[in-house]
């Protein structure tokens, strides 16, 4: 209204003539009144499919080893000796001889399929991303895993959940001299960890 009332003192003053100046701020006083906010910024692009963990699961939990669909080779793991009661618990793991799944948008370093009773119970995979941007693909890769799970943590380093029977828990790794970081990501059948738990309960 200010600047209303001036162009009006303005008018008033020169009479019957319009002065440039008063039809300049007329001008300005209309723009001013009719802008516009700028738009809201535009949402990020949907992340890269292979961010889905769900594509490391080659073969569904339960599966033999004669139907996974690769060519694996036996390897050594050390034995948890915290979490197994015995050796017959201990799992046996694969890697795959060629390429494994991409993962994140890049091939992964370490890709194992582990068993335990002769059925697939366990997938670990580690993809190595860039240091300057590690915390910044962690973040977003944990919110699409967590976003239709139950996520008991979710932090800057490390992202752990359940979806659909299967848990999955990852974690990052920053060697001293490495100019890469490590994510681990280790997908676990819940249900068949249950159900070898039961069975090994003893009687009552």
């Amino acid at each position: 209204m200010s600047c209303l009332l001036h162009i009006r003192r303005v008018l008033l003053q020169a009479r019957w003539a319009v002065p440039a100046s008063a039809v300049g701020m007329l001008a300005a006083c209309a723009a001013s009144k009719h802008e516009i906010a700028s738009p809201p910024p535009a949402p990020p692009p949907p992340l890269d499919a292979s961010y889905d963990w769900h594509v490391l699961l080659i073969a569904p939990f339960g599966s033999v080893l004669k139907d996974i669909p690769l060519a694996v080779h036996e390897v050594l793991v050390f034995r948890d000796e915290e979490h197994s009661a015995s050796p017959a618990d201990d799992p046996e793991c694969y890697a795959v001889n060629g390429a494994a799944p991409r993962f994140m948008t890049r091939s992964p370093s370490s890709y194992l399929m582990c068993f335990n009773h002769g059925r697939l119970s366990r997938i670990e995979a580690t993809v190595r991303l860039p240091e300057n941007e590690s915390a910044q693909i962690v973040a977003d890769a944990c919110a699409l895993w967590t976003k239709n799970a139950q996520a008991p943590n979710a932090a800057a380093s490390a992202c752990e959940g359940a979806d659909g029977g299967m848990a999955f828990a990852a974690h990052i790794e920053r060697e001293p001299n490495e100019e890469d970081t490590q994510l681990t990501i280790q997908l676990d059948a819940s249900d068949f960890k249950s159900d070898h738990a039961a069975d090994r309960a003893p009687d009552r």
